[in-house]
């Protein structure tokens, strides 16, 4: 059987890491972090002015390696921050170097107001994949860390990724 991956990538384990967590947490599977080999540095603002300008010309930072095994993952669970409208720089560079036809991929995305359209950039970088229950998760803009989605719509969706995940355990979901 084919394993199940929560890959994902956080500038400082904030939203989108709590997000993977807790789909690990419900639905199991294996958290992979991307990380980019020249870490961002400096102020927020900075850090936020890198972020623009790689996005603007679609740089896809270099990574530093994951152990992953490609060929063993059946279902990728994806999480990116919203940067500029669209995904992290280093989640471009993820997708653009896996080759993702034939698998189950379950997007998610985290933002704080401005979802823009990374679903659909997703979805035009991982050509053959199948895409199963994208979700966007929009956290309050102050920079607190609160979901502003309600709580039952986040654990109706973690619902639907168990039963994608674990059809069998599915059933009798635990406790969100």
């Amino acid at each position: 059987m084919k394993e199940t991956a929560i890959i994902y990538y956080s500038l400082a384990n904030g939203n989108t890491y709590s997000i993977a967590r807790r789909i690990q947490q419900q639905a199991g599977g294996r958290l992979i972090r991307i990380e980019t080999v020249r870490p961002y540095t400096g102020s927020y603002d900075n850090i936020v002015a890198a972020g623009q300008e790689e996005v603007n010309r679609l740089y896809c930072p270099p990574l530093q390696p994951a152990d992953i095994h490609w060929d063993d993952i059946g279902t990728v669970i994806l999480g990116t921050p919203t940067w500029w409208y669209t995904m992290a720089p280093a989640m471009r560079t993820f997708l653009t170097e896996h080759d993702f036809h034939g698998k189950i991929v379950i997007p998610f995305v985290t933002n704080g107001g401005w979802p823009g359209h990374v679903m659909e950039d997703i979805a035009s970088l991982i050509p053959g994949s199948l895409i199963r229950c994208p979700l966007t998760v929009t956290f309050d803009v102050a920079g607190k860390g609160t979901i502003e989605q309600s709580t039952p719509d986040l654990s109706e969706w973690l619902q639907q990724v168990r039963h994608i995940v674990a059809p069998e355990s599915s059933e009798h979901p635990a406790a969100i």
